[in-house]
């Protein structure tokens, strides 16, 4: 790199640094620390959802997985735009109408406190295994084809950077920080992907150089990564856990002024989503085409950063990579620091101050932030240099049964905490068993054909069997215990909230009429590259 690309990146890091501190001036409550005083508006909010989604294992692992496969890996790119939407129109009201600061205290109101124990602990360790130790790996294959750096030092560099503004300015600093980072990565992926078609000689080259399954978005069902029945039932429940449920993506529709505000920002957040099929994954399919298939898997956006830019447009691009990672650490740390102060530490010390509950979620991130790293050099091992199909397959064994509680819990006034935690226990035995038997099965090999049938069967077909099992069990359990007291689930179910969801108010005609088209357009893209 050449001294102008350190000088934006420079310029980008001290940007990302003066927004902490003027946030870290202001004086902090539980509320304006945890949720930017919940006064964010729709547009901050959209882009601060679809910043904090997009890491750098999105740019490093949709490019890698496209290379390897083509376009169908984007299926979870444009479901997660209509789930997106779930949680504005089906979610949101509740969690704004029951006032709670996170998901777990929700589901706590809804069941009991023993789920919400659950649900706050395994978010903490789906945040080690999948978000802290994929989005260092990302950003250390990334500093370390174009700068040199080691994986650990590369690691270690960004999460001083991250958690210096995050620690200084609680959520209103990654929100707004998300803000402008959001250009930065959206215009640094705008630019390398028309230099790559440019320089592979255009669409119709591209297309021509590739083999034609690449370009169809829908796989047979014996596909091993991506066949139809999984991506049409199982991925969307994956989405529901991941964007309606996590606290780490809601708690910036927590923060929106009001439920219009959050409704649209979700809606912006939807119409992004689009993006990352043409900046993301099609960049490796342009690699597989200039190189003639030589360069796959997760080191392909590298490679072009590396041999395609020019100087000055790569330290733009560095940038853009480095927002989308310290975007998602930075919503991933304030997370974390959230469920431990608000979850764990306020239920033990009930008595703790504003102040000792700020500084407690000022100090939560570094064991998070060191398991994370130990973690690193498991991913090499079981993501097949396909670090996307790894995060989303950790993320099949843990969300089921969490998703299940949700979508039964809001429409269906029956099922109870006996129920829901029954349910949690047993899609967690089922999750970490199938867990176990593919990290055995890709380091040893098993020889029983029966455990070899589960270590290898799809891991969105086994995201819809823990879904289908862990419901038995929340159904069934409830029915055979007592019915939940109607008065305990004010503003918890669809029968009991207070919002008129159908006041035609100009924000809510211009939301549905928003969100109708942004379908539209999802329904004309599938059909296209059907």
């Amino acid at each position: 790199m050449s001294t102008i690309d350190y000088a934006i990146i420079a310029v980008y890091f001290l940007g990302v640094l003066l927004i902490g501190y003027l946030f870290s001036k202001r004086d902090k409550n539980t509320t304006q620390y945890f949720l930017a005083d919940r006064n964010v508006g729709w547009v901050a909010i959209g882009a601060s959802l679809f910043a904090t989604n997009i890491s750098s294992e999105h740019f490093l692992g949709l490019a890698g997985t496209g290379s390897k496969t083509g376009l169908a890996v984007g299926h979870f790119e444009w479901l997660a735009c209509l789930i997106v939407l779930l949680l504005g129109w089906l979610f949101t009201p509740f969690y704004l109408k029951s006032g709670v600061f996170t998901i777990p205290e929700f589901i706590e109101k809804r069941y009991n406190s023993a789920s919400r124990y659950y649900l706050s602990i395994v978010s903490i360790f789906a945040y080690i295994f999948t978000k802290v130790s994929i989005s260092l790996y990302a950003g250390g294959i990334l500093l370390h084809s174009v700068v040199g750096w080691d994986l650990y030092t590369s690691a270690i560099v960004i999460v001083i950077v991250t958690g210096i503004y995050t620690v200084m300015g609680g959520l209103s600093a990654v929100i707004y920080t998300d803000l402008i980072q959001m250009f930065i990565l959206i215009t640094g992926s705008i630019v390398l992907t028309l230099i790559g078609l440019d320089y592979a000689g255009g669409w119709t080259t591209v297309v021509n150089n590739t083999p034609t399954e690449f370009w169809s978005m829908f796989k047979p069902m014996s596909d091993p990564d991506f066949p139809w029945t999984g991506i049409v039932f199982g991925a969307p429940i994956v989405g529901i856990w991941y964007w309606c449920t996590d606290q780490y993506i809601v708690q910036r529709v927590l923060s929106a002024k009001n439920i219009d505000h959050a409704q649209a920002g979700t809606i912006l957040a939807g119409f992004l989503k689009i993006l990352p099929v043409f900046i993301l994954v099609l960049p490796g399919i342009i690699v597989f085409s200039i190189t003639n298939g030589e360069v796959t898997g997760d080191k392909s956006y590298a490679w072009m950063i590396t041999n395609l830019l020019p100087t000055g447009l790569k330290g733009l691009v560095i940038a853009g990579l480095l927002a989308a990672l310290m975007s998602s650490l930075s919503g991933m740390f304030n997370s974390t620091s959230t469920l431990l102060t608000i979850d764990i530490y306020k239920k033990l010390k009930p008595d703790a101050d504003e102040k000792q509950l700020v500084n407690f979620g000022r100090l939560t991130t570094g064991i998070i932030v060191i398991l994370g790293l130990l973690w690193i050099p498991f991913i090499s091992i079981l993501s097949d240099e396909r670090m996307y199909v790894y995060l989303q397959s950790v993320q099949s064994y843990i969300s089921p049964p969490i998703a299940a509680l949700f979508l039964f819990g809001v429409f269906w006034n029956r099922v109870n905490g006996k129920g829901a935690i029954a349910a949690l226990i047993t899609g967690f035995i089922v999750g970490v068993f199938r867990f176990a038997l593919e990290v055995f099965h890709k380091l040893y090999t098993l020889q029983n054909e029966f455990l070899v049938s589960i270590a290898t069967i799809n891991f969105l077909h086994f995201a819809i069997i823990i879904f289908i099992i862990s419901s038995i069990v929340l159904v069934g359990v409830s029915l055979l215990t007592e019915v939940p007291s109607r008065s305990t689930l004010k503003n918890l179910t669809f029968a009991n909230v207070d919002v008129d969801f159908h006041e035609p108010t100009p924000w809510r005609k211009r939301n549905i009429f928003m969100s109708l088209l942004l379908v539209m357009i999802l329904i004309y893209l599938w059909w296209t590259f059907r």
